[in-house]
Protein backbone atom coordinates (compact mmCIF):
# COMPACT_ATOMS: atom_id res chain seq x y z
CA UNK A 1 0.00 0.00 0.00
CA UNK A 2 1.16 3.53 -0.74
CA UNK A 3 -0.10 6.31 1.53
CA UNK A 4 0.29 10.08 1.59
CA UNK A 5 0.37 11.31 5.21
CA UNK A 6 -0.41 14.87 6.28
CA UNK A 7 0.39 15.39 9.95
CA UNK A 8 0.87 17.97 12.67
CA UNK A 9 4.53 18.12 13.67
CA UNK A 10 3.74 17.48 17.35
CA UNK A 11 3.27 13.85 16.24
CA UNK A 12 6.62 13.60 14.46
CA UNK A 13 8.21 11.17 16.91
CA UNK A 14 5.18 8.88 17.10
CA UNK A 15 4.56 8.80 13.35
CA UNK A 16 8.22 8.19 12.56
CA UNK A 17 8.35 5.39 15.14
CA UNK A 18 5.34 3.70 13.52
CA UNK A 19 6.53 4.42 9.98
CA UNK A 20 9.87 2.73 10.63
CA UNK A 21 8.04 -0.55 11.29
CA UNK A 22 5.39 -0.26 8.59
CA UNK A 23 5.45 -2.44 5.46
CA UNK A 24 3.59 0.32 3.62
CA UNK A 25 5.22 2.98 1.45
CA UNK A 26 4.70 6.33 3.11
CA UNK A 27 5.11 9.89 1.82
CA UNK A 28 4.91 12.06 4.94
CA UNK A 29 4.62 15.83 5.38
CA UNK A 30 4.59 17.53 8.78
CA UNK A 31 3.09 20.98 9.33
CA UNK A 32 3.82 23.38 12.22
CA UNK A 33 1.52 23.20 15.22
CA UNK A 34 1.19 26.99 15.08
CA UNK A 35 -0.96 26.54 11.98
CA UNK A 36 -3.74 25.54 14.40
CA UNK A 37 -3.90 29.16 15.55
CA UNK A 38 -5.70 29.97 12.31
CA UNK A 39 -7.97 27.00 11.48
CA UNK A 40 -9.10 28.41 8.15
CA UNK A 41 -5.47 28.79 7.05
CA UNK A 42 -4.65 25.23 8.11
CA UNK A 43 -7.72 23.99 6.26
CA UNK A 44 -6.58 25.75 3.08
CA UNK A 45 -3.09 24.27 3.44
CA UNK A 46 -4.36 20.72 3.88
CA UNK A 47 -6.79 21.08 0.98
CA UNK A 48 -3.96 22.31 -1.24
CA UNK A 49 -1.96 19.19 -0.36
CA UNK A 50 -4.94 16.95 -1.07
CA UNK A 51 -5.56 18.68 -4.39
CA UNK A 52 -1.87 18.48 -5.32
CA UNK A 53 -1.82 14.73 -4.69
CA UNK A 54 -4.94 14.34 -6.83
CA UNK A 55 -3.28 15.97 -9.83
CA UNK A 56 0.13 14.37 -9.38
CA UNK A 57 1.64 11.35 -11.08
CA UNK A 58 1.77 9.17 -7.95
CA UNK A 59 -1.12 6.83 -7.21
CA UNK A 60 -2.01 6.66 -3.52
CA UNK A 61 -4.27 4.10 -1.93
CA UNK A 62 -5.36 6.80 0.51
CA UNK A 63 -4.40 10.12 2.05
CA UNK A 64 -4.05 9.83 5.82
CA UNK A 65 -4.75 12.85 8.01
CA UNK A 66 -3.00 12.74 11.38
CA UNK A 67 -5.34 15.38 12.76
CA UNK A 68 -8.67 15.59 14.53
CA UNK A 69 -11.26 18.32 14.34
CA UNK A 70 -8.50 20.65 15.57
CA UNK A 71 -10.59 23.78 16.03
CA UNK A 72 -12.62 22.88 12.92
CA UNK A 73 -9.51 23.02 10.73
CA UNK A 74 -10.44 19.73 9.05
CA UNK A 75 -14.15 20.47 8.69
CA UNK A 76 -14.93 21.02 5.03
CA UNK A 77 -11.91 19.16 3.66
CA UNK A 78 -12.84 17.43 0.42
CA UNK A 79 -11.61 14.12 -0.91
CA UNK A 80 -10.60 14.35 -4.53
CA UNK A 81 -8.98 11.49 -6.42
CA UNK A 82 -8.08 9.43 -3.35
CA UNK A 83 -10.01 8.59 -0.16
CA UNK A 84 -9.21 10.54 2.99
CA UNK A 85 -8.75 8.66 6.25
CA UNK A 86 -8.99 10.64 9.49
CA UNK A 87 -9.26 9.51 13.12
CA UNK A 88 -12.52 10.21 14.92
CA UNK A 89 -10.81 12.68 17.23
CA UNK A 90 -11.42 16.16 18.60
CA UNK A 91 -7.71 16.95 18.48
CA UNK A 92 -4.32 15.28 18.74
CA UNK A 93 -4.82 14.45 22.43
CA UNK A 94 -6.91 11.50 21.24
CA UNK A 95 -4.01 10.35 19.05
CA UNK A 96 -1.60 10.57 21.99
CA UNK A 97 -4.02 8.71 24.29
CA UNK A 98 -4.96 6.03 21.78
CA UNK A 99 -8.76 6.15 21.92
CA UNK A 100 -11.89 8.29 22.07
CA UNK A 101 -12.73 6.65 25.38
CA UNK A 102 -9.48 7.80 26.96
CA UNK A 103 -10.06 11.32 25.63
CA UNK A 104 -13.55 11.40 27.13
CA UNK A 105 -12.25 10.08 30.44
CA UNK A 106 -9.46 12.64 30.78
CA UNK A 107 -10.70 15.64 28.77
CA UNK A 108 -14.45 15.19 28.37
CA UNK A 109 -15.32 17.68 31.11
CA UNK A 110 -12.42 20.07 30.47
CA UNK A 111 -11.77 20.11 26.71
CA UNK A 112 -9.88 23.42 26.74
CA UNK A 113 -7.46 22.70 29.58
CA UNK A 114 -3.73 22.96 28.95
CA UNK A 115 -1.76 19.77 28.37
CA UNK A 116 1.53 18.73 26.86
CA UNK A 117 3.63 15.84 25.60
CA UNK A 118 7.23 15.35 24.56
CA UNK A 119 6.31 16.02 20.93
CA UNK A 120 4.16 19.03 21.69
CA UNK A 121 6.72 20.65 23.98
CA UNK A 122 9.55 20.65 21.44
CA UNK A 123 7.69 22.38 18.61
CA UNK A 124 7.81 26.21 18.47
CA UNK A 125 8.01 28.24 21.67
CA UNK A 126 5.00 26.95 23.59
CA UNK A 127 5.66 24.09 26.01
CA UNK A 128 1.97 23.81 26.98
CA UNK A 129 -1.13 23.94 24.84
CA UNK A 130 -3.36 26.94 25.44
CA UNK A 131 -6.60 25.28 24.43
CA UNK A 132 -7.50 28.12 22.09
CA UNK A 133 -7.76 25.93 19.02
CA UNK A 134 -9.92 23.23 20.58
CA UNK A 135 -13.59 23.09 19.64
CA UNK A 136 -15.44 24.12 22.77
CA UNK A 137 -18.60 26.01 21.90
CA UNK A 138 -21.83 24.17 21.01
CA UNK A 139 -21.21 25.06 17.38
CA UNK A 140 -17.69 23.67 17.60
CA UNK A 141 -15.94 27.01 17.22
CA UNK A 142 -12.44 27.67 18.48
CA UNK A 143 -11.30 30.93 20.07
CA UNK A 144 -9.71 32.06 16.83
CA UNK A 145 -12.89 31.46 14.88
CA UNK A 146 -14.88 33.38 17.51
CA UNK A 147 -12.39 36.22 17.10
CA UNK A 148 -13.06 36.30 13.37
CA UNK A 149 -16.77 36.76 14.09
CA UNK A 150 -16.84 38.99 17.19
CA UNK A 151 -13.41 40.59 17.29
CA UNK A 152 -10.56 39.50 19.53
CA UNK A 153 -11.55 41.44 22.67
CA UNK A 154 -15.17 40.26 22.65
CA UNK A 155 -14.10 36.73 21.77
CA UNK A 156 -11.69 36.68 24.71
CA UNK A 157 -14.45 37.74 27.10
CA UNK A 158 -16.74 35.03 25.74
CA UNK A 159 -14.02 32.39 25.82
CA UNK A 160 -13.04 33.25 29.40
CA UNK A 161 -16.67 32.97 30.46
CA UNK A 162 -17.07 29.57 28.81
CA UNK A 163 -13.84 28.15 30.21
CA UNK A 164 -13.67 29.80 33.64
CA UNK A 165 -14.83 26.64 35.41
CA UNK A 166 -12.07 24.59 33.82
CA UNK A 167 -9.10 26.02 35.71
CA UNK A 168 -7.01 23.21 37.09
CA UNK A 169 -4.06 23.05 39.44
CA UNK A 170 -2.57 20.20 37.41
CA UNK A 171 -1.38 20.05 33.82
CA UNK A 172 -1.75 16.67 32.07
CA UNK A 173 1.42 15.27 30.52
CA UNK A 174 0.57 12.64 27.90
CA UNK A 175 3.34 10.10 28.27
CA UNK A 176 3.73 7.82 25.24
CA UNK A 177 6.14 5.01 26.28
CA UNK A 178 7.74 4.64 22.86
CA UNK A 179 8.72 8.31 22.70
CA UNK A 180 9.47 8.98 26.38
CA UNK A 181 12.69 11.02 26.64
CA UNK A 182 13.68 11.44 30.29
CA UNK A 183 15.58 14.70 29.83
CA UNK A 184 12.64 16.28 28.01
CA UNK A 185 10.15 15.06 30.60
CA UNK A 186 12.28 16.60 33.33
CA UNK A 187 12.31 19.91 31.47
CA UNK A 188 8.54 19.80 30.94
CA UNK A 189 7.97 19.11 34.64
CA UNK A 190 10.15 22.07 35.56
CA UNK A 191 8.26 24.38 33.20
CA UNK A 192 4.90 23.30 34.57
CA UNK A 193 5.99 23.75 38.17
CA UNK A 194 7.30 27.23 37.35
CA UNK A 195 3.67 28.22 36.69
CA UNK A 196 2.67 27.12 40.18
CA UNK A 197 0.98 23.94 38.94
CA UNK A 198 1.79 20.25 39.13
CA UNK A 199 2.39 17.80 36.30
CA UNK A 200 -0.11 14.95 36.17
CA UNK A 201 1.20 12.06 34.07
CA UNK A 202 -1.39 10.31 31.92
CA UNK A 203 -0.36 7.12 30.12
CA UNK A 204 -0.32 7.52 26.36
CA UNK A 205 -0.89 4.83 23.77
CA UNK A 206 0.44 4.74 20.22
CA UNK A 207 -2.14 2.22 18.96
CA UNK A 208 -4.35 4.72 17.10
CA UNK A 209 -1.40 6.10 15.14
CA UNK A 210 -0.23 2.56 14.39
CA UNK A 211 -3.69 1.67 13.09
CA UNK A 212 -3.79 4.78 10.90
CA UNK A 213 -0.45 3.99 9.27
CA UNK A 214 -1.01 0.24 8.99
CA UNK A 215 -4.36 0.59 7.21
CA UNK A 216 -6.38 -0.91 10.07
CA UNK A 217 -9.24 1.60 9.80
CA UNK A 218 -12.15 0.39 11.87
CA UNK A 219 -15.33 2.42 11.41
CA UNK A 220 -15.42 2.98 15.16
CA UNK A 221 -12.10 4.81 15.20
CA UNK A 222 -11.69 6.23 11.70
CA UNK A 223 -13.73 8.05 9.10
CA UNK A 224 -13.25 7.18 5.43
CA UNK A 225 -14.10 10.11 3.17
CA UNK A 226 -14.65 8.96 -0.38
CA UNK A 227 -13.96 11.09 -3.48
CA UNK A 228 -16.58 13.83 -3.89
CA UNK A 229 -17.31 13.77 -0.15
CA UNK A 230 -16.22 16.21 2.54
CA UNK A 231 -15.70 16.16 6.32
CA UNK A 232 -18.26 17.70 8.65
CA UNK A 233 -18.35 17.85 12.45
CA UNK A 234 -20.64 15.99 14.84
CA UNK A 235 -18.96 17.16 18.09
CA UNK A 236 -19.89 14.24 20.31
CA UNK A 237 -17.62 11.65 21.93
CA UNK A 238 -18.60 8.76 19.68
CA UNK A 239 -18.90 9.69 16.01
CA UNK A 240 -17.09 13.07 16.31
CA UNK A 241 -17.02 13.59 12.53
CA UNK A 242 -18.85 12.28 9.50
CA UNK A 243 -18.74 12.68 5.74
CA UNK A 244 -21.28 14.16 3.38
CA UNK A 245 -21.59 14.57 -0.35
CA UNK A 246 -20.14 17.78 -1.69
CA UNK A 247 -22.73 20.14 -3.17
Amino acid sequence: MHFRILACNVLTREICWCAAKSPNTLDVSFFPKDKHNHPSTLRELLQQEIDSAATGDTFYDAILLAYGLCGNATVGLRARRFPLIIPRAHDCTTLFLGSKTAFADYFGETPSQSWTSVGYSERSDSILSDGNTQSFTPSGQSFFELAEIYGEENARDLWDTLTAHQENSEVPFLDVPETHISSKVKHIKSCIESTGKKMRTIPGNICLIESLISGNWSEENFLTVLPEERITGVYDHEQVIRSEKTP
